[in-house]
């Protein structure tokens, strides 16, 4: 919303207020009239001014996300990682030693550790692009089935210079390279 726009809403709702002041049981038709135009021209500047569509969440991370009506935010995306969290906690896979947490000297608005998911194994298939290594394909819990995918990439028509797979876990380990990145100058005769 611009500053035009944002003054002239400010202006038509301080017009719907005054009229809400003055309503009375004796308010005439031709007045009542008056108060409906003053409402539309409001709902008119509004409808211009608004850009986005409503939230659909109450995530401030995923305000146009999947919905999941369990969730206490309607986030499905955050409700999944909180599931996971709870469910790997439940399955004892990630023990940690109970002991009486300190308490916090001020809420954190990103949480605490304990609150965030834990790390779980992924094979990243990741191609050069001429500057960079980039992501190629959905993420994979299995080794065989990324390195098969990067073979069926390897064999399009229009193959990257060189692919690779990445393991992560805790942290990022290269496994294999197919080919060899070399570095592409985009702009043509090396920018002279």
């Amino acid at each position: 919303m611009n500053h035009a726009q944002l003054t002239a809403l400010g202006r038509a709702l301080r017009v719907v207020g005054e009229h809400g002041e003055e309503l009375n049981a004796e308010t005439s038709d031709a007045r009542l009239h008056e108060i409906k135009a003053d409402l539309r021209r409001a709902l008119d500047l509004l409808e211009e001014s608004v850009t986005t569509a409503a939230p659909a969440t109450r995530c401030p991370e995923h305000p146009q996300g999947p919905v999941d009506e369990s969730a206490p935010d309607l986030c499905l995306l955050c409700e999944t990682r909180r599931r996971a969290a709870r469910r790997s906690e439940l399955d004892g896979a990630y023990a940690r030693p109970r002991t009486p947490a300190a308490p916090a000297t001020a809420p954190s608005r990103y949480g605490v550790r304990e609150d965030r998911p834990q790390p779980q194994q992924r094979w990243l298939p990741e191609l050069w692009n001429g500057r960079e290594w980039q992501l190629c394909g959905t993420p994979r819990r299995d080794r065989r089935e990324a390195e098969l995918f990067i073979a069926a990439q390897r064999r399009a028509p229009r193959a990257a210079m060189a692919h690779r797979l990445v393991h992560e876990f805790t942290d990022y380990e290269v496994v294999r390279v197919w080919g060899t990145p070399v570095r592409v100058d985009i702009e043509p005769l090396g920018n002279i």
